[in-house]
């Protein structure tokens, strides 16, 4: 149906999937467009290069750019087993915390969903999700912040949630990001959602970053934090050791799991 289309055609075609679905797969595609997965295999090292995607063996997946950014439901089937595993290494990091920030997304989501719920935790958050799941807990107590509520997290921001913020002293802050690197830092495309994070990370006396290892290497629009800003770096197995060395040489321990 799409054999002898233009490749920089079909390359879009491929970024719409992957885009649409979490990943993209060389042999399903290669069978969609009739060519053969050489050929789709240079579309996606093209599509790597202009840092639209990121290859694994057999895939690709979108890395979220400034002018793009997934819901929570695209999200939910993105690694699931993954983010469990990140969310259940981050858990264990609580420590002798008392009061905990839980970034808005899925990932951070999962992570609530893994926090022991026989010990009294203070959580504070921007998300709806994740203050309706926390909430029930008798042993939580658990504060909103305030601001408008974007449609795509279902989480609050602007002048109300940062004000909020500034008032806090958190013992400890799990952050998100849709990029982190060794040049640019933390990054975020939404400015209002960055000035959140910033506020979060402010109050907290120690911050921990959890991701996939697709979040590696991707700088968006803003930046909200530094790598030494760090206490710890939790992400998945796929990440290369030599990769996470340097991250770690930029002073917060890497944790793969």
């Amino acid at each position: 149906m799409n054999q002898g289309i233009p490749a920089r055609e079909r390359q879009r075609e491929l970024l719409a999937e992957a885009r649409k679905n979490g990943r993209v797969d060389v042999t399903i595609a290669a069978g969609r467009f009739g060519v053969a997965p050489e050929t789709i295999r240079r579309d996606m090292k093209t599509l790597e290069n202009d840092g639209l995607v990121r290859r694994t063996y057999g895939s690709a997946y979108p890395l979220v750019r400034s002018v793009f950014e997934t819901d929570l439901a695209s999200r939910e089937t993105n690694h699931p087993k993954e983010k469990r595993r990140i969310a259940e290494e981050a858990a264990t990091h609580l420590d002798a915390s008392e009061t905990i920030f839980i970034d808005e997304g899925y990932l951070p989501q999962v992570l609530a969903d893994s926090l022991p719920s026989n010990r009294a935790l203070t959580v504070v958050t921007a998300s709806l999700p994740i203050a309706a799941l926390l909430a029930v807990r008798p042993n939580y107590r658990v504060l909103l912040l305030g601001g408008l509520v974007r449609g795509r997290t279902l989480a609050t921001v602007e002048h109300w949630a940062t004000r909020m913020l500034a008032e806090f002293v958190i013992d400890l802050a799990y952050v998100g990001a849709n990029g982190i690197s060794l040049t640019e830092g933390l990054t975020t495309p939404d400015p209002r959602v960055a000035e959140v994070k910033a506020a979060a990370v402010r109050a907290a006396r120690r911050r921990i970053f959890i991701g996939t290892y697709e979040k590696f290497g991707v700088a968006s629009f803003c930046r909200f934090a530094s790598l030494s800003d760090m206490h710890v770096i939790i992400t998945d197995a796929r990440l290369p050791v030599g990769l996470a060395r340097q991250f770690s040489a930029a002073g917060p321990e890497v944790v793969r799991c």
